[in-house]
C-alpha cells in the first residue's frame, strides 16, 4: 500500500508537470472581411509576457499553456485576446479573426503662432519644452524640476510614505502583476511594440489595470500632464517601473 501510494504520487506529480508544461502553438492571423492573411500582427503571452510577430503569410508560433492570454494586435484593427485551450495545444494551430476599425475623420484645423517681435511677450506665446524624469526611454533629461514641478521628487516620497495614498495602495495591492515590469523589457518584440504604441491599451493587459489607473499612477508619481499624454507606451512602461521601485525601496525602510 505504502508503495502504492508513492507511485501515485509520482504519477500524479507527472501528470501535472505536464499539464503545466509549455507547448509550441502556431496560428494563422486574417483579416475577417476579406480573409486576407495578415503581416507583422503583435501576439503577446501576457502571462509569459514573451511576444512574436506573424511573417508575411499571417503565421505566428508561440510558446504557451493552457489558460494562457494571447493580447494579439495590428494598427488599423481590433485589439483581442485569446484563451490558449486544450485543443488548441492538442491540435497545434488554429486560424483567428481581427476586424478592421472604423475610422471617421475630424477636421484638423492648423493655428501657426502669431509672434509680435518683443521677446517677453513672444516668450510667453510659445509652449515651453516640457520637464522630463531620469531612465524614461528616449528621454535624455532628469526629474521634473523648477517651476514647472517644484519639489516633485519630495512630493513622490511623501505620497509612498502616505498608507491611505492610492498609489501605495495599487502597487501593495498588484506585487505579481508589477514585478512583470523587468520581464516585459527583456522580451525585443514587447519592447519595440511598446516604442511604437500610445494608446496605453497593450499596457493595460499586460498589468491589468485600466487606462484611467495608468494616468492616475502617473498622476500620482508627480509626471506632468504634457508627458503622461504625449509619452510612447515604452516610456509609460519605464515611469511606472521607476516609481515602483522607489516604492519597494522606501517600503523596506
Amino acid at each position: 500500500m505504502k508503495y502504492f501510494a508513492v507511485f501515485f504520487f509520482i504519477l500524479f506529480s507527472t501528470f501535472v508537470f505536464a499539464q503545466e508544461q509549455m507547448s509550441a502553438i502556431s496560428g494563422v492571423i486574417k483579416d475577417d472581411n476579406s480573409s486576407k492573411n495578415l503581416a507583422n500582427v503583435n501576439i503577446i503571452n501576457v502571462n509569459t509576457v514573451k511576444g512574436v510577430v506573424t511573417d508575411d503569410k499571417g503565421k505566428f508560433e508561440i510558446m504557451a499553456t493552457a489558460n494562457d492570454t494571447l493580447h494579439i494586435s495590428l494598427l488599423g484593427y481590433k485589439s483581442i485576446k485569446v484563451k490558449v485551450t486544450n485543443d488548441w495545444i492538442k491540435n497545434k494551430t488554429t486560424t483567428i479573426q481581427l476586424t478592421e476599425k472604423a475610422y471617421a475623420l475630424e477636421e484638423v484645423v492648423v493655428r501657426p503662432y502669431v509672434l509680435t517681435g518683443y521677446l517677453e511677450i513672444d516668450a510667453k506665446l510659445i509652449p515651453t519644452k516640457e520637464n522630463y524624469r531620469y531612465s524614461i526611454s528616449g528621454l535624455p533629461e532628469g526629474y521634473e524640476a523648477g517651476e514647472y514641478s517644484p519639489n516633485a521628487f519630495g512630493r513622490v516620497l511623501g505620497s509612498i510614505f502616505n498608507p491611505a495614498d492610492m498609489l501605495y495602495n495599487f502597487f501593495g495591492k498588484k506585487p505579481k502583476e508589477l514585478k512583470r515590469l523587468k520581464e516585459m523589457k527583456k522580451d525585443d518584440t514587447v519592447k519595440n511594440l511598446l516604442e511604437t504604441k500610445f494608446d496605453r491599451e497593450t499596457i493595460s493587459a499586460l498589468l491589468g489595470v485600466t487606462k484611467d489607473e495608468i494616468a492616475e499612477i502617473l498622476a500620482r508619481c508627480n509626471y506632468s500632464e504634457s508627458f503622461v499624454k504625449t509619452a510612447n507606451d515604452l516610456q509609460i512602461l519605464d515611469a511606472i517601473s521607476a516609481c515602483y521601485e522607489e516604492y519597494k525601496i522606501l517600503k523596506r525602510k
